[in-house]
């Protein structure tokens, strides 16, 4: 039966008094069948907002009016089901709860929030028209702890591997990255949708060798809803190797009389351990003097019959490797002293002197032995009628030029 409209006279307005087949219509009941719409809530609009949340978190959907004359409002989910009207509940859902409702405001909650739960929720204000509004509720898929896959324990050096580091549940897409020892290195990506999750997949290719023993390597992950922290995972490599020694020694020169001790370090994994010290290829000598104690060989008291070459020799099940140390015991009296600086700054004062009295005597010879000029000029040049004359003239005083000399001194 269609709405039959019947206009009542009240100051200072008119109402409307509407026939309903259900008293929820969306206006004021009268009775069972008659419902009241006020003209007022006419020009009002619903004001409503789109909401992220986390999976398992907590949703409020607000709705607002500014103006209302107590005409209700309806939430409904992406399904079009009714999840409250004005006060009341209408769907059986122990997640949602209301949290306020007055005639300008509608506010619910949904906990625990699933990936089921996104879509588009519709506010409604129910006046002649109903109004509506829609806030689109985003959920966000937590991505789970991540596992590395492809180690096995141990590796040996040469191995080569393959990590994959895999995470699923994350909505969107999840950040996968790789450390070496807190140091970020670059794996190949994969992602792959199921559903409205990602499973996303970082892998790393390896050629093992020592220097990788004992190196952590860390899957992180990283994605929107870990806002306060990161989800990750560390293995640690344990790499197996044959041994390689070195020896280290506690005075550079060794002399008679001196104590020296010798350590042999090996290096492997496992750990070479115990050692074998020999000298010359053979067995040590004189074991009451020289200690041997673990990875270490001592000499109380050296002597020259000490000299000779000290091996060291480590090994486990992967090979052997040894290390040499050649022994010089020099004798503490032979060796040179300390140099004489007075005797040497007095050869340099001699050495001195000498050269500046040879500059002297050199300079007054030089000097006294300068050397003769000619001081005969030309006689007659200088009355001579020409240039011609004048050389004819000079040269009959040449054949005296060697009786008039001067000497300076």
């Amino acid at each position: 039966m269609s709405p039959q409209h019947l206009q009542v006279e009240l100051l200072p307005q008119k109402l409307l008094i509407v026939e309903c087949s259900i008293c929820c219509c969306g206006c004021e009941c009268l009775s069972h069948t008659f419902c009241l719409s006020l003209p007022g809530a006419q020009g009002q609009f619903p004001i409503v907002q789109n909401m992220t949340v986390t999976e398992g978190g907590i949703a409020n959907l607000t709705c607002r009016v500014e103006h209302n004359d107590n005409t209700s409002l309806q939430w409904s989910n992406p399904a079009q089901q009714t999840l409250f009207f004005g006060d009341k509940k209408a769907l059986r859902d122990n997640r949602i709860e209301l949290v306020r409702a007055t005639s300008q405001e509608l506010t619910i909650s949904i906990s625990e929030v699933t990936l089921a739960d996104e879509g588009m929720y519709t506010c409604s204000l129910f006046t002649m028209p109903v109004k509506t509004a829609k806030a689109f509720l985003t959920v966000l898929g937590v991505p789970k702890k991540p596992e590395i896959n492809g180690l096995t324990k141990p590796l040996l050096e040469g191995d080569q591997i393959t990590l994959t580091c895999v995470t699923s549940g994350s909505k969107p897409a999840a950040d996968v990255r790789w450390f070496k020892n807190e140091k970020e290195i670059k794996g190949a990506k994969e992602v792959n949708a199921s559903g409205k999750t990602f499973t996303v997949k970082s892998s790393l290719q390896l050629l093992v060798n020592r220097h990788d023993d004992g190196v952590a390597y860390t899957c992180r992950v990283d994605h929107v809803s870990l806002t306060a922290t990161h989800e990750e995972t560390t293995q640690v490599l344990e790499v197996h190797y044959a041994p390689y020694v070195e020896i280290k020694h506690s005075i550079p020169a060794p002399l008679e009389g001196q104590y020296l001790k010798l350590e042999c370090v090996p290096h492997g994994n496992p750990s070479p351990d115990p050692v074998l010290w020999t000298k010359d290829g053979g067995e040590l000598p004189d074991l009451d003097r020289v200690i041997v104690e673990g990875r270490e060989l001592t000499f109380m008291s050296l002597n020259k019959t000490d000299n000779g070459t000290y091996r060291c020799e480590a090994t486990n099940h992967l090979g052997t490797s040894h290390a040499e140390y050649k022994l010089v015991v020099k004798d503490p009296n032979a060796l040179p002293g300390p140099p004489d600086h007075a005797l040497i700054g007095g050869i340099v004062a001699v050495v001195v002197f000498a050269t500046l009295c040879l500059i002297i005597v050199l300079g007054r010879y030089l000097a006294r032995h300068k050397g003769t000029y000619l001081t005969n000029e030309a006689k007659g040049a200088d009355d001579a009628p020409d240039a011609d004359t004048a050389i004819i003239n000079a040269d009959g005083n040449h054949a005296h030029a060697e009786e008039k000399k001067e000497y300076f001194i």
